[in-house]
C-alpha cells in the first residue's frame, strides 16, 4: 500500500507519495503551510483515479480535460508526468524516465497508491 510523506524543506512543506515498494512516483509543489499540503494530498487522492490521460509526446495529441495526467518529453529527453487537478492547477510531478512505458507505470502506480488507503506520515 502506497504512503504520502510530508517533508519540511527550506522553502516550505511538500509531500512525496510513495508506492508499497518504498519508491517516490510522485512529488507536490512547495506548500507555504501544513494544511495547504495536506488539501494537496486530498487532491491527488481526488483526481488521480478519475483523470484522462494526454500523451504530449505524440504528434496532434487530443487535449484532454481536467483533471488529467500530462505526459511530456523533458529537455534531457527523459519521459515524465504531471498530474493536473480541476483547475488546472499542477499537484504532483514524476521523476524522469529514460522510457515511456515506465512513465506511463507511474501514472498507473500513481492511481493505485494515491486513493483514500494511502497512509499519510509527517517527517
Amino acid at each position: 500500500m502506497g504512503k504520502f510523506i510530508i517533508r519540511t524543506v527550506s522553502s516550505g512543506i511538500k509531500f512525496d507519495l510513495k508506492a508499497g515498494n518504498g519508491e517516490v512516483i510522485a512529488t507536490s509543489e512547495v506548500y507555504s503551510s501544513l494544511q495547504a499540503c495536506k488539501n494537496g494530498i486530498e487532491s491527488v487522492r481526488k483526481n488521480a483515479v478519475i483523470a484522462a490521460v494526454e500523451d504530449q509526446t505524440k504528434e496532434n495529441f487530443e487535449e484532454e480535460k481536467h483533471p488529467k495526467f500530462e505526459l511530456y518529453q523533458d529537455k534531457a529527453g527523459g519521459y515524465r508526468f504531471r498530474l493536473k487537478a480541476r483547475n488546472g492547477e499542477i499537484i504532483a510531478v514524476s521523476e524522469s524516465y529514460t522510457a515511456m512505458a515506465s512513465c506511463k507505470n507511474g501514472v498507473a502506480s500513481v492511481r493505485k497508491n494515491a486513493p483514500e488507503a494511502a497512509v499519510i506520515e509527517e517527517k
